[in-house]
């Protein structure tokens, strides 16, 4: 759908108001009011933007920015093409946001007095803050809990998005796991994040509901080598051992989906898990320095593998201390984790801290949002946190509460192309 297109539920509203000649306000309001975001408007790609049309989609290998707003939402209409027009809707305000422009043509402020703004305003001003906006699509889009086909896509569900097993000490609450669809915004400004996500709920209204979402500040990962390695809240380097932006050889083997791994539509494309982790952080800083980089397998202050230099040295897991125990023990974080120890099985990690207040003990309701793309889970992610779940010593300091896994279809195209097009067409 073409950026400039007045939307149905536009049309209704506006007539709804008594406005005549919407269809011919619609196509020259472009020209008529421009674009309420300023000069931004004037550049399909200006300053401070990543481009939203490509092979795979931005706000996977993109150098992860500082902020997130991440929602799952439930499809609530059971009318295939209301779902594919919300599609096409979305994508067209997803590239115009993450251009720094309005979600709507009309904008926040440039339309009629007498109906509801194209968008809610609060980005007015705002450059684009490096957002990017990624799609993904749940397994109850396909076949429902009730084994329901809603939208007629039950067979081009892929193999590899099988519901993920329920790993040991899951502690997963349901309101606030799973979804229908997804959408990642990342941003550099949190305010251009929500806006993102504010006014993609905004349109999908009566076709979609807010399941749950979650704000993230701090990435807990480098996705380029470009990027110094963030900290979690245990105030340990996360993510040394990530994919990187670099990496084509390993991205292409561990990340992308290729032909023959699957439906066709989902060539080009990742699979993402997440997974909120509430880390009992008071529980944490009681814990001595020794043992906290015994259980991480890592020096706290450089991130170096205990018995290394330094942060990008690999871990030794041979090396034994002058007791004859080994540096690393086999329970250490870092080694369970190791591709090594994983047949090879890499993540790109994108997870990003959050603090949702406090409890009614006082405790802080804090830890990390673990976002993680692959090429299929079912090789690379339950391997790994099988093992992590059965003998990681951490899991002592962490609860897992919330679970998610999704496709996120390749990228769109240009401008005639649109989330879903391939998956619904």
């Amino acid at each position: 759908m073409s950026a400039s297109r007045l939307t149905r539920r536009r049309a209704i509203t506006l007539a709804g108001a008594g406005v005549a000649g919407v269809a011919g306000v619609a196509a020259g309001a472009g020209a008529l009011v421009g674009d309420s975001r300023g000069p931004a408007a004037a550049s399909d790609h200006p300053a401070g933007a990543v481009p939203f049309h490509g092979e795979h989609q931005a706000g996977i290998v993109t150098p992860a920015q500082d902020r997130l707003h991440f929602v799952a939402f439930d499809v609530i209409t059971k009318d295939r093409a209301r779902l594919v027009e919300m599609l096409q809707e979305w994508t067209a305000a997803a590239a115009r946001m993450t251009a720094g422009r309005d979600a709507g043509v009309l904008g926040a402020v440039g339309g009629m007095p007498e109906a509801p703004p194209d968008d809610t305003g609060e980005a007015l001003g705002l450059p684009p803050s490096q957002l990017t906006l990624t799609i993904g699509f749940g397994p109850t889009l396909f076949r429902d809990a009730d084994g329901r086909d809603r939208f007629g896509i039950a067979d081009r569900r892929p193999a590899a998005l099988a519901e993920l097993p329920k790993f040991p000490g899951d502690a997963l609450q349901a309101p606030i796991s799973g979804g229908d669809l997804c959408v990642q915004a990342c941003a550099n400004d949190p305010q251009v994040a929500v806006h993102a996500i504010r006014n993609l709920a905004r349109i999908g209204m009566g076709v979609v509901s807010v399941r749950w979402s979650q704000l993230g500040f701090g990435r807990t990962s480098s996705t380029s080598r470009d990027q110094a390695t963030a900290r979690n809240l245990f105030g340990f380097k996360d993510g040394t051992a990530n994919l990187k932006a670099e990496e084509t050889d390993l991205l292409r083997d561990q990340l992308w989906v290729q032909p023959g791994d699957g439906p066709d539509w989902m060539t080009g494309g990742s699979y993402l898990v997440t997974r909120k982790i509430r880390m009992l952080v008071e529980t944490w800083d009681r814990t001595s320095l020794a043992e906290q980089e015994e259980i991480v397998g890592r020096t706290k202050g450089s991130g170096a593998p205990l018995g290394r230099g330094k942060e990008f040295d690999e871990p030794d897991f041979a090396a034994r201390g002058d007791d004859g125990k080994p540096l690393i023990a086999e329970h250490a974080h870092v080694a369970l984790a190791h591709p090594s120890r994983n047949n090879g099985a890499h993540l790109l990690r994108r997870g990003y801290n959050f603090v949702d207040g406090s409890d009614g003990l006082g405790r802080l309701d804090a830890g990390l949002f673990f976002i993680a793309y692959q090429r299929d889970p079912r090789r690379q992610f339950v391997p790994i946190q099988t093992q992590l779940a059965r003998h990681d010593v951490m899991n002592e300091y962490l609860r897992h509460v919330s679970s998610g896994l999704f496709a996120c279809p390749p990228g769109v195209r240009d401008g005639g192309d649109h989330w879903g097009r391939s998956l619904f067409g």
